[in-house]
């Protein structure tokens, strides 16, 4: 089974960019988006042989997220736990017969770090949603996470520590989440690969020069680590400031 997340930052731009070449060409089972930046009706995107699932945030041309996937799940919710009024529209979880699927857009903590105690409220909440979800059945957890978790996943770790999305309250919250049952995927088959990033700024030949943050990931249940076959970062495809990112497991 081959899975792919891709923050496209505003879906009708990035299908203007080719997503639809990547889309029918990587062929993935599940197919995840965020930031997708738009409203019902404003995009009649046509994927044959796919359920399509959105979440809309409430305000105009922001966040919000989106999955495709072949086969049809069991059910399907928005929010975290029983909060399905979320209104940024940053979550979706698909029940399959086997595992959960969650699709997640991480709130930013924004470059003065006025959000910063909201995004570790967050957190909290997704990581207790996560292991209520483990104990049903292994979880999938993929989408920009906005968090470089080790220094090897960022270009300049010393120069950005305690900036938006390098912080130690950030850092840590992501370490917790793993220590209670799941892995990154990417970095338990590659736990040395340096200079691999899914975004870039779009500041001048920054991507170029491959001055990036990995800090788009699949997340998954312990129980599921033996079934991953790869893990892949696509950075030739371009889009987006985000590349996506896949991995394949036996399911």
């Amino acid at each position: 089974m081959k899975l792919v997340s891709w923050n496209v930052n505003g879906i009708r731009a990035c299908v203007k960019k080719g997503f639809l070449d990547y889309f029918h060409e990587v062929d993935a089972d599940i197919f995840c988006i965020q930031e997708t930046k738009m409203q019902e009706g404003q995009l009649d995107l046509e994927l044959e042989g796919y359920y399509q699932y959105w979440n809309y945030a409430l305000r105009k041309g922001y966040s919000g997220t989106a999955v495709f996937t072949k086969k049809k799940p069991i059910r399907v919710s928005y929010g975290v736990g029983e909060n399905e009024e979320e209104a940024e529209g940053r979550i979706i979880t698909l029940e399959y017969e086997d595992f959960y699927l969650i699709n997640m857009y991480t709130p930013n903590s924004k470059r003065d770090l006025t959000r910063l105690e909201e995004r570790l409220a967050w957190e909290e909440d997704v990581r207790s949603y996560l292991t209520m979800l483990d104990q049903v059945k292994p979880v999938i957890l993929c989408g920009d996470l906005n968090v470089a978790h080790q220094e090897i996943d960022l270009k300049n770790p010393k120069s950005n520590k305690g900036n938006s999305g390098f912080t130690d309250e950030e850092r840590e919250k992501m370490s917790r989440l793993l220590s209670v049952g799941f892995v990154d995927s990417f970095r338990h088959l590659y736990p040395d690969k340096t200079d691999v990033y899914s975004w870039w700024s779009y500041m001048s030949k920054v991507r170029e020069r491959n001055i990036g943050w990995r800090i788009d990931y699949f997340i998954v249940s312990n129980k599921l680590k033996d079934q991953l076959i790869d893990s892949q970062i696509h950075c030739d495809i371009l889009g987006s400031d985000h590349c996506p990112v896949c991995i394949e497991m036996n399911l």
